[in-house]
């Protein structure tokens, strides 16, 4: 046999190869495929899209009402992605914010009781509405040495709640929250009143002093704050820092202002 003929036989032979090994290579991968079906377990890794708006209303405030916030918010958002217009959306807009909430995303639960205000401000779930509203601020509430925007807001819309709806079930601890937070507040202004004395900066501290007094008249630090501007104007200002006369830094317990025990209860359903 001559070379070339030699050639084409070792062609042809790799060929016949070649399919061999394409033909194996396809029988493992749909093996493989029959293999995981028949390993797969009914209800495992279910398809939410095949569920009606009803199963996922269902579902969703069953893992909710087991602080199952994660998977709960899957469902809650797949009826607004799938049904945003059935009655049903409603409920899953709001809690959505909740689970949100539980699930520590205060800027993002935010949002979205925001946008529940705006798309139904006539809601029944409104007072609630504006006291997580409330909450989302209060929760971030850190250091007296850091930023206090969230206290000071979370006043705000604590006060909103009262004067809006003053008979709802979130009143009295909301009430307490205000004192806790405005407490938080004086005890910043303060902190800010030892860094003008330990830079020597008396007039500063002063004024300072004067606004505590005036506004907090009332809070714990105030008979400290009435002490040293005494002191001042009697022009004998301390010389070091003030540590020993600064509170501690944390947010005060407000449970210690509550007149009641009692939680606030649970959000309402939430129609139109």
């Amino acid at each position: 046999m001559d070379n070339s003929n030699q050639f084409s036989a070792r062609a042809y032979r790799g060929s016949i190869v070649i399919r061999i090994c394409i033909l194996i290579l396809l029988l493992n991968i749909a093996g493989c495929a029959k293999m995981k079906d028949m390993l797969t377990f009914t209800g495992e890794a279910e398809d939410t899209a095949t569920l009606t708006v009803n199963n996922l209303v269902t579902k969703g405030m069953d893992d909710y009402a087991v602080g199952k916030y994660f998977t709960a918010l899957e469902y809650f958002q797949e009826i607004l992605d799938r049904y945003p217009f059935a009655p049903e959306a409603t409920l899953a807009e709001l809690k959505a914010a909740d689970c949100n909430f539980f699930l520590e995303n205060y800027a993002e639960a935010l949002v979205l009781y925001e946008a529940f205000e705006e798309k139904h401000p006539t809601n029944e779930a409104m007072p609630y509405v504006i006291y997580q509203k409330a909450m989302c601020n209060y929760k971030q509430i850190d250091r007296i040495d850091r930023d206090v925007s969230g206290a000071e807001k979370a006043v705000q819309l604590f006060s909103q709640l009262i004067r809006a709806y003053p008979n709802s079930p979130y009143t009295s601890e909301a009430k307490a929250r205000i004192k806790a937070a405005r407490q938080f507040i004086a005890n910043h202004e303060f902190f800010v009143v030892d860094f003008y004395i330990r830079r020597n900066k008396i007039s500063e501290a002063e004024t300072r002093l004067k606004y505590i007094l005036a506004t907090y008249p009332d809070a714990e630090i105030a008979p400290q704050a009435k002490e040293l501007l005494a002191r001042i104007q009697a022009g004998n200002p301390p010389k070091q820092t003030l540590s020993s006369w600064l509170p501690k830094v944390a947010l005060p317990d407000w449970a210690k202002f509550s007149s009641s025990e009692e939680e606030a209860p649970e959000n309402p359903a939430a129609k139109d």
